[in-house]
């Protein structure tokens, strides 16, 4: 295997244990990572991940749909898309009240930041000022702010930093070989291009990507090059497990391993080791066992809250039930925060 990959792997452990982000990453290193012995590749993983953080901590964030529904992209997963029977219906966007409500509630249940998702290609103009007064009064109430709105050009990009808002999540979804399998209505260009705007608008980037799309290896090895050769590593990368919804296209689709979904999550740790590797979408169909091997392999990130947009989440009782059982504690808002400044250093 590693004659075919053209790669030293003993050179390439030496390497990864040191815990010191690249931005030159190839392909066949990437690969010759997944080809580890499982065992192998969690070490190398835990090296990693306990060089940058507090094994036993991890961030708590909450997701809140502030729009829902009708949007006018195909994306082959998402049960909000227009194009899609999914019986999810269209809904004006959230009211400022609501939306802080929401947020007070997240904070008083140990979340240290807020995301605030919106089903759009792209925000209108007359829609940003309602976001930014959002922005500003959940920054207020002294979270973390974290919004996904689709698409974004310089100014509006300007704009939302302006208002307060730490990070944009804004996904690549799988390998640029497949994309065009699961989108048709934008390309992986466009995608680059607003996290091009976000980072010269000076917020933090959430990017990730999901597992399960019928995707093979080489398009987890794809994904996770396509971000680690970035200028930038995301300070936050979100790992999907594709949860099946009935009417969109991908639904039937055979589901993933477990292991190697495992394993996406440990060569994420170990070729971005700043970066918060987020245990995203799926968990309510996770075993406490798969999830604690993700933790194990260095995912150190989730949503709290019994919804994620439009699909379910474990409900909070499960989960501190399971955080008790690891041994795991809520990260702190600061701790967060000042890791966050210390990997921009």
């Amino acid at each position: 295997m590693t004659q075919s990959l053209a790669v030293d792997i003993d050179t390439l452990r030496t390497a990864c244990a040191a815990g010191q982000p690249r931005h030159d990453w190839t392909r066949a290193e990437i690969a010759a990572l997944f080809a580890l012995p499982f065992n192998d590749l969690l070490f190398l993983a835990q090296q990693v991940h306990r060089t940058h953080f507090d094994p036993n901590e991890v961030q708590v964030s909450t997701l809140l749909s502030i729009k829902t529904g009708g949007c006018p992209e195909d994306c082959a997963y998402c049960p909000q898309s227009a194009h899609f029977d999914t019986g999810v219906t269209a809904e004006k966007l959230m009211d400022l009240e609501a939306t802080l409500a929401a947020a007070r509630a997240a904070r008083a249940n140990g979340a240290s930041r807020f995301c605030m998702g919106a089903a759009w290609r792209s925000p209108k103009d007359r829609d940003l000022d309602r976001i930014c007064a959002m922005i500003s009064g959940v920054k207020a109430l002294g979270l973390e702010t974290c919004a996904t709105l689709g698409m974004l050009d310089a100014d509006q990009a300007r704009r939302l930093r302006e208002a307060g808002l730490d990070y944009y999540n804004h996904n690549l979804d799988t390998s640029p070989e497949y994309y065009g399998e699961i989108i048709s209505t934008r390309t992986y260009r466009d995608r680059l291009d607003t996290l091009a705007n976000v980072r010269d608008a000076g917020m933090k980037v959430c990017c990730g990507g999901i597992v399960g799309l019928g995707e093979q290896t080489e398009d987890r090895i794809g994904l996770l090059h396509s971000l680690a050769i970035l200028p930038a590593h995301p300070e936050s990368v979100p790992i999907n497990m594709l949860v099946q919804v009935e009417g969109t296209p991908l639904q039937g689709t055979e589901k993933p391993d477990g292991i190697e979904f495992v394993r996406t999550i440990a060569v994420a740790r170990i070729i971005m080791p700043e970066s918060m590797v987020r245990l995203s979408a799926g968990r309510e169909q996770m075993s406490e066992e798969l999830q604690a091997l993700c933790f194990l392999a260095g995912a150190n990130s989730i949503f709290l809250g019994d919804r994620l947009l439009t699909t379910k989440n474990p409900d909070r009782d499960r989960d501190a039930a399971l955080f008790a059982k690891l041994g795991l504690e809520p990260m702190p808002y600061a701790t967060a925060e000042q890791r966050s400044a210390e990997a921009a250093e």
